[in-house]
């Protein structure tokens, strides 16, 4: 995709999208707020990260201690899609260079002063993934989670992703799957009857099959290494992984080849 796509007024961004999340962007850091079922989801997105990154790199997952770097000191990570840095921050403590960029700016400003608070170095930009993939800029890891289902332009989103990886660099992405099953659990059940997100956060008709992720982000030039679902327990109230499940929520990485 050519920076003629910004010329002609193509964006990612969704106006209905953006309004949405910011009214809500004060609750980021809540975990029994409008966030909380990212708050659950966390640890498995991390552990996910972590352990794939570490194993590309050839680098302990476990490492990060008051006397060793951790498993992703020295890399580059760009978080998109950053909201108020409920991933961004726990990839920094792993020691990543971290960028998280959002088109929401109340979103950014929560992010930023939080991290401040946590004395954490976090580069966070009010700019959107085609934006600073005009600019010619690229990362290590680059990571796309909970944020597809909510563009307006997929393809040119995905594309965007893509430039934005450097030449043997890793993308990560999760979403939500366009079934049945995703409609009743994530839609009506988690909305409408648990009530543990708004009403209207989630478009069944912008929820993306697996197949149709692969197929736009080979177009990009990254190739899928492996795609995992992600799946709740009830009993335990926790999420784990699962690649026989990709029913509802799942999770995939890809790789750019070296030039």
């Amino acid at each position: 995709m050519s920076d003629l796509a910004q010329d002609a007024g193509q964006t990612t961004v969704d106006p209905g999208e953006i309004e949405r999340f910011s009214r809500i962007a004060a609750e980021w850091w809540d975990p029994a707020g409008k966030f909380a079922p990212l708050h659950r989801l966390n640890p498995v997105r991390i552990g996910y990260v972590r352990d794939r990154v570490a194993r590309h790199w050839q680098r302990d997952p476990l490492s990060a201690g008051a006397l060793s770097p951790g498993p992703l000191s020295g890399l580059s990570l760009l978080d998109i899609g950053c909201g108020g840095g409920l991933i961004s921050e726990p990839m920094a403590r792993l020691g990543a260079e971290v960028t998280g960029i959002d088109a929401a700016e109340r979103n950014v400003a929560v992010a930023a002063l939080h991290a401040e608070g946590q004395a954490l170095a976090i580069d966070y930009r009010p700019t959107t993934a085609e934006a600073l993939a005009a600019t010619g800029a690229q990362f290590d890891v680059v990571l796309a989670l909970e944020i597809v289902e909510h563009v307006a332009d997929v393809d040119l989103f995905l594309s965007s992703c893509g430039r934005l990886v450097k030449p043997g660099g890793l993308l990560f992405l999760s979403t939500l799957n366009r079934t049945a099953k995703a409609w009743a659990l994530a839609i009506a059940g988690a909305e409408y009857v648990l009530g543990w997100l708004p009403r209207g956060t989630h478009d069944w008709r912008k929820f993306l099959k697996p197949s149709e992720v692969v197929r736009r982000l080979s177009a990009g030039g990254i190739e899928t290494e492996e795609i995992v679902g992600v799946v709740y327990s009830p009993l335990s109230r926790a999420w784990s992984l699962n690649k026989r499940d990709l029913d509802v929520n799942y999770m995939l990485y890809g790789t750019k080849p070296s030039s």
